[in-house]
């Protein structure tokens, strides 16, 4: 396994992150286990998940909470597991309990977060979390109440780093603007939905990132399974079957020339897919979200992977994407690209 440090911070973390979505709804606690345990065997260190994880499906036990509670109960194996792992989960969603009320509400009230925080913690059954991030953007709390509850909880070891999750580039340099005035940190990552068939975050997000010293985490790096090699056959999951009955003629046919391309270079779709997303400078990580230990495994081949000039003009061809000026390119090339070209 590879490793990398996390945006500008001194964490190392590797260059795949587990996503434990699945946990609970779609692959039992056993299986979970073995996944986890595969992963940390095979140096795959970074585990994300969120605290609303496991409210959804059509099983009696569905709940929010139930991943992260999944995962407390595999650390509580000791072993080294909690030690070894850089811990990502979750917080902004409404978590349905009612001693609460109305501040069950999503959002980042100062209360809202600490009450959060600790209940990831009992979840979790640890002591800290390495990398705690806002699921989404909150309008209405000022960022003086939320960064004022981040330095409460970093200061008591509940809370090591600050991360987001689905925001905006001008959400990242008002939040660091405001971290700063506060000779604060502030965040250290961004977790974004990022791959060939979604590329308009390399508009402003990615390059803003970068300039921030942002790790950015990708998630849904298969497009929601589509990329993953099966959608097309019916062996893909649940939502990756339910992604491929909505595309029409045309987006079929760029998928199947898609697999051509990834036989052509000796990997599976997925994995090109992946390493593809892994190759851009801003990408600290995608977030691989193994069902079996099977897909976990294959996935560990990843961050070797190395993609030629060819191979990455072809998939540029096949998904376009917004452009890299180069070094020296004339003004009228590099008005015309990322992230320039969102300007006007």
């Amino acid at each position: 396994m590879l490793y990398t440090h996390l945006g500008r911070t001194g964490l190392q973390v590797s260059r795949l992150c587990l996503g434990t979505m699945n946990f609970g709804p779609e692959t039992d606690e056993a299986t979970s286990f073995k996944i986890m345990d595969a992963a940390l065997d095979a140096g795959l260190t970074f585990f994300d998940t969120a605290n609303v994880y496991g409210g959804w499906g059509d099983k009696p036990e569905v709940h929010s909470g139930w991943t992260e509670e999944i995962i407390g109960r595999w650390f509580a194996l000791g072993g080294g597991r909690r030690e070894k792992v850089v811990l990502a989960t979750k917080v902004h969603g409404a978590m349905n309990d009612p001693l609460d009320g109305p501040n069950d509400a999503r959002g980042y009230s100062a209360y809202k977060i600490k009450r959060a925080v600790e209940a990831s913690l009992r979840r979790l059954r640890t002591d800290r979390i390495e990398l705690y991030q806002m699921h989404h953007i909150d309008a209405h709390a000022p960022w003086d109440e939320v960064w004022g509850a981040f330095e409460d909880l970093i200061a008591a070891g509940k809370v090591v780093y600050a991360g987001s999750s689905n925001f905006g580039a001008r959400h990242l340099c008002w939040a660091q603007q405001a971290a700063a005035g506060r000779h604060f940190l502030g965040l250290v990552s961004e977790q974004h939905k990022y791959s060939l068939l979604v590329r308009q975050p390399e508009l402003e997000v990615l390059p803003t990132a970068l300039e921030l010293g942002l790790g950015v985490i990708a998630w849904s790096p298969l497009g929601g399974g589509l990329l993953g090699g099966h959608a097309l056959d019916g062996r893909g999951g649940q939502r990756s079957a339910s992604a491929a009955d909505g595309l029409d003629d045309a987006a079929r046919s760029r998928l199947t020339r898609f697999h051509e391309l990834a036989a052509n270079a000796g990997v599976s779709p997925a994995n090109l897919a992946l390493a593809w997303t892994l190759a851009n400078p801003a990408v600290t990580a995608p977030i691989i979200g193994p069902r079996t230990p099977e897909q976990l495994a294959e996935a560990l081949a990843v961050p070797e992977i190395e993609l030629d000039a060819d191979l990455l003009a072809g998939l540029d061809q096949l998904f376009p994407g917004h452009g890299d000026p180069g070094t020296g390119a004339d003004p009228a090339a590099i008005e015309a690209t990322a992230p320039w070209a969102y300007a006007w």
